[in-house]
């Protein structure tokens, strides 16, 4: 995957903290499959270790791991420990939905800066995590993403289409999504504490509990999330680039 080594980042002469959450509590209903995507083995090596090997070499200085409460133990004995990630601070139970999930992980981070990363994305470069840190340095928020090659149809109940948005204009969002953390943190207090419903990632919380624009940096295509069979032989085929 051709990692670096660890890089410090400065915020005027300060060495500041990176922090990663790496979610892996899915259940991966629709890998049609008795183990769960998260530990499922791609080229020898569960899912999620992809993920947390990337932030390990390069970039973060802990990594809070969150995944079901029941398979806590299996992890700290079969993945942490049994792959020597030594930057895995804390491995905690999530909830049902993912932002719940991710609200509970930002209650063990001590960094300054915080990636929020899906665990079954394990085609994670330096060079992504890298520019989602510069960009949230810089903005104090941004999301890794490319933009739409395919033309867009918005279609109503019938499958009518009622616009075609102006293909320019729309990216398609990755994870990491990046942010200064104390300005996360809050959007999400602010979000819990209001009960909000149909919130799919964090940058809706931070657009709209928040204080801060959030910008787009670019990720790579190959950064899919692996959600059905197959996915698998895809992202198999990227990680031997």
């Amino acid at each position: 995957m051709g990692l670096k080594c660890n890089t410090k980042f400065k915020i005027r002469r300060k060495i500041i903290k990176i922090s990663a959450i790496v979610l892996a509590a899915g259940s991966g209903s629709r890998m049609q499959s008795s183990k769960k995507k998260q530990f499922m083995e791609i080229k020898g090596k569960p899912l999620v270790w992809y993920s947390l090997f990337a932030f390990e070499k390069y970039g973060v200085d802990e990594i809070i791991l969150v995944t079901g409460s029941e398979d806590i133990d299996f992890c700290k004995k079969e993945i942490v420990e049994k792959y020597n990630f030594t930057k895995v601070k804390d491995i905690v139970a999530g909830g049902k939905e993912r932002y719940e999930s991710v609200y509970n992980g930002l209650k063990h981070i001590s960094g300054d800066i915080v990636l929020i990363h899906d665990g079954a994305r394990p085609v994670l470069t330096n060079e992504i995590i890298e520019r989602g840190i510069n960009g949230a340095i810089k903005d104090n928020a941004c999301v890794v993403g490319v933009p739409v090659k395919d033309t867009i149809k918005i279609v109503n109940e019938n499958n009518e289409v009622v616009d075609t948005p102006n293909r320019n204009t729309l990216w398609i969002t990755q994870t990491p999504q990046c942010f200064k953390a104390t300005m996360i943190k809050e959007a999400y207090q602010k979000m819990m504490a209001l009960n909000a419903e149909n919130i799919t990632d964090d940058a809706m919380v931070m657009e709209q509990f928040g204080h801060a624009k959030v910008k787009f940096v670019e990720g790579d295509y190959k950064n899919i999330k692996v959600t059905t069979p197959e996915d698998i032989s895809v992202v198999e085929s990227f990680l031997q680039d």
